[in-house]
């Protein structure tokens, strides 16, 4: 169990990055939403580490993370949004560096968890190659594989999934799957899909703050009967902008189809079926509105 108390950062520069997080994250998968700027990374970063909050606490079992991080770092396994390798080093050799780095120093030990981590991460026919010029797919793989040096009880990942195309992303998605329930692993993520098909529990971040928590069925089931749609042109919509909790909108066939949150229907409405979707853009508009009001 992960467990967060009232952590907060301030940049340097005046940014508020993180106001007052309050978490508590079981084993198994955790879907953190947000959108850019959100304060997603700076969670991430904060919990991995790689830097101090300005107040707050981070328990991650017996562990005390602001008192004793390499403690931590023991049982971590984190895959950042981005990341840099050495170039022309093949995956094999890289892997075996990086183990080392992790503590693995038995050479045997090491030999045989490189082996079985490139087996695992599906990128065993491709050892040989440069991880420098792999696809953003293998290359995200690759991160996964080192993230899991030294059997990590904490794993963190960062917008994994953003950039690749379908494929990928699904091979992805069953690569964390098969990670299974005895872990503590964080998706944070801007990609509501990712959280809807991997995730039991989930919360939404907004502007450094929890807005939302909970289960994501559940959480769409609260907004069953309220959500209606109408397919409009751009003069409508930016018309019935000016009324109506428009939570989303999108493109198809050059005419939007649009989002609104009302307890009863709008005229010319279709009641729609409420998706994960719908639950996080209706968080973040009535943030929003929040704020602005």
């Amino acid at each position: 169990m992960l467990n967060i108390s009232g952590l907060t950062k301030t940049y340097p520069n005046g940014v508020k990055a993180l106001n007052g997080i309050n978490l508590s994250i079981p084993k198994g998968m955790f879907g953190l939403l947000g959108p850019n700027g959100a304060g997603k990374s700076s969670l991430m970063r904060t919990i991995a580490t790689l830097q101090t909050p300005d107040t707050g606490t981070i328990q991650f079992d017996d562990i005390d993370v602001l008192a004793d991080p390499n403690g931590l770092r023991q049982r971590l396994g984190y895959l950042p949004q981005d990341f840099g390798v050495y170039p022309r080093i093949s995956a094999e050799k890289l892997l075996d560096h990086l183990a080392v780095l992790k503590g693995i120093n038995n050479s045997s030990e090491r030999k045989d968890t490189v082996e079985s981590l490139l087996v695992h991460t599906n990128l065993w026919q491709h050892r040989d190659k440069a991880v420098s010029g792999y696809s953003g797919g293998m290359r995200q793989r690759f991160g996964i594989a080192q993230a899991l040096l030294g059997d990590p009880d904490l794993i963190i990942v960062d917008e994994p999934t953003a950039g690749l195309d379908p494929e990928e992303r699904n091979r992805f998605h069953n690569l964390l799957v098969s990670l299974g329930e005895e872990k503590v692993i964080i998706l944070s993520t801007h990609i509501v899909d990712d959280v809807s098909e991997l995730c039991p529990k989930m919360a939404v971040l907004g502007q450094g703050k929890i807005l939302l928590e909970g289960n994501p069925i559940s959480l769409t089931h609260e907004l069953t009967g309220r959500i209606w749609r109408k397919q409009v042109s751009q003069d409508e919509y930016r018309e019935l902008e000016q009324h109506l909790n428009i939570i989303s909108a999108r493109l198809i066939a050059g005419k939007h189809v649009i989002h609104v949150m009302a307890d009863t229907s709008p005229e010319g409405f279709e009641q729609a079926p409420a998706n994960l979707e719908d639950v996080y853009f209706s968080t973040l508009y009535n943030s929003r509105a929040a704020t602005a009001a």
